[in-house]
């Protein structure tokens, strides 16, 4: 089947070219350029759409639909910026960009809304949005898209206070499996009787989506109970709420497998002109910690906490950082970042520092150490990127550990530091519980594969000891799906499998991203070869 989709390949991007006013492409050097992201997976696509407008998503949409009803499958992906981490930006058959989708369409000063496609990215919304004295507080990657943003809803670095991209989004246009356009809007009852008699792909879903929800009810509320996992469709628990229902939140960490985000009204707040920066060295967690509990309750907007072998690594690289990593030879960095009520934090912050550890130092934001905070904060970066003969790659990242456990996880951390010979240092938001495990590994070493997989499976089984979940803070796609698909319970994956056929009964989006990973197929399609992408 593959073969003969591929000897039709040239003719369909041929047709689709002449459908829609974007582009299609076949040529080898395009399919090359879209068959990394910022994951571990390679996967080439047969061919790349560019759509221009919500209409041609809407024509690509249908055209594969259609393909399908002929037993023709031909699996779409959607790719924002290509930044994904779980490989859920890249598939065999036809990737569709919403890069060419960056239009902002209208803004609303009064009410602080504005109307976005799809495919602008943070940083264009936050730059257009600043001549307004507005912005978008999310600490996500600036190149990354709304759409992506939403796709993947990621715990960003900002989400312990502000609580991420799903807070600020009032409503989103999706393009569906079968080109049919649903415009999300919360209902109460009386406008959801309505919506249901309609004859609609709308009033459809709205059916199927709530009969699920009526007919699972007790499961939903032990994952709304849970409620600190993104596999599968856990959002679904979101759907009702105060006698409301709104379909919006399931797009929210679906990874592009239920619809296509073409526009979006997100809803922006004041700029918050001043800022403050505290740091703070500790010899060992239980000092830090109780420092971290003091900083949370003041409310800043960034609470980072960094294993300061970290730190020592980017100092190798040439960071000038010895005011923060010669004091301790192992330890923890604690950074804060404050934008609210600034001068009473800090008062507070310099009367706490006399009951700190005698080996603990604190330096808080002045003229004299500006230069010392920033090159700090470009430190994870260099972490992250110099790294000779190897990378690290995302794997084991955005999981979500409760505060009271990160002693005994790190404890656990330590026996898995052992046995797989490896050096692993956590690092992470403490404000939002959200936190990484970035290992070096030589992709071209022939054991790779092997290494990978006993270091997912150990990670996510100390994370799930300690009450966590691997999909704290951004979902599985084809990495974590790994581990998540086989400790999923079976009816979850029956609920969320449900989901997916009432949106894509023809499972023509991402596929084989999510439920339907498949380990060896995601492990076949690992690279062999060390990125020269930056990774952060």
């Amino acid at each position: 089947m593959c073969a003969i989709i591929l000897s039709r390949m040239g003719k369909i991007a041929r047709y689709l070219n002449e459908l829609i006013i974007g582009n299609v492409f076949d040529t080898p050097e395009i399919l090359e350029s879209y068959a990394v992201d910022r994951s571990v997976v390679q996967i080439k696509p047969k061919a790349v759409a560019l759509p221009e407008s919500t209409e041609d998503l809407s024509k690509l949409m249908r055209f594969c639909t259609q393909l399908a009803i002929k037993d023709i499958k031909v699996p779409v992906s959607v790719w924002g910026s290509g930044l994904d981490e779980m490989g859920a930006d890249v598939g065999e058959g036809i990737i569709i960009s919403t890069e060419k989708l960056n239009r902002l369409m209208e803004a609303d000063r009064r009410e602080r809304l504005v109307r976005v496609q799809a495919g602008i990215t943070l940083k264009e919304l936050n730059t257009a949005l600043s001549m307004y004295g507005l912005t978008v507080p999310v600490g996500g990657r600036e190149n990354e898209t709304i759409g992506g943003l939403i796709s993947n809803c990621p715990s960003d670095v900002y989400a312990g206070k502000y609580g991420g991209i799903m807070n600020f989004v009032e409503r989103i246009e999706v393009v569906l499996p079968s080109g049919d356009i649903l415009q999300t809007n919360r209902q109460n009852m009386k406008g959801l009787a309505r919506v249901m008699q309609d004859k609609t792909i709308e009033g459809r879903l709205y059916r199927k989506v709530t009969d699920l929800i009526k007919n699972n009810a007790e499961l939903i509320q032990d994952i709304k109970k849970t409620g600190h996992g993104s596999a599968g469709y856990a959002t679904i628990a979101q759907v009702e709420r105060k006698g409301t229902v709104d379909l919006m939140p399931l797009f929210f960490g679906a990874q592009g497998t239920l619809g296509v985000i073409s526009e979006v009204i997100i809803r922006a707040v004041p700029i918050r002109s001043k800022t403050a920066r505290v740091m703070a060295t500790f010899k060992d967690f239980v000092s830090a910690q109780k420092f971290l509990d003091f900083l949370n309750e003041l409310k800043p907007c960034q609470l980072d906490v960094y294993d300061i072998e970290i730190i020592r690594a980017a100092k190798k690289y040439g960071k000038k950082l010895s005011a923060v990593s010669d004091r301790a030879e192992m330890g923890f960095v604690v950074f804060s970042k404050f934008d609210h009520k600034i001068n009473s934090c800090l008062k507070k912050i310099k009367n706490i520092k006399i009951v700190l550890p005698r080996t603990a130092q604190l330096i808080m934001e002045s003229p004299e150490n500006q230069a010392k905070l920033d090159e700090f904060e470009s430190s994870l970066t260099s972490f992250l990127n110099q790294v000779r003969t190897g990378e690290r790659v995302p794997m084991v990242i955005d999981f979500y550990l409760p505060s009271e456990n990160i002693l005994k996880f790190l404890d656990d951390l330590s026996v898995v530091e052992k046995s797989l010979k490896m050096e692993l240092k956590l690092f992470g938001s403490y404000a939002a519980s959200n936190y990484n495990l970035r290992p070096k590994f030589n992709l071209e070493d022939e054991d790779f594969a092997k290494k990978a997989l006993s270091f997912i499976r150990a990670c996510n089984f100390i994370i799930e000891r300690q009450g966590g979940s691997i999909t704290g803070g951004s979902p599985e796609g084809r990495v974590k799906a790994i581990v998540t698909n086989t400790s999923m319970s079976e009816k979850e994956k029956a609920l969320y499998g449900e989901i997916k056929k009432i949106f894509d009964p023809r499972e023509i989006l991402n596929a084989d991203v999510k439920l339907g990973a498949d380990a060896k197929y995601t492990v076949k399609h690992f690279r062999t070869s060390n990125s020269s992408k930056t990774v952060l």
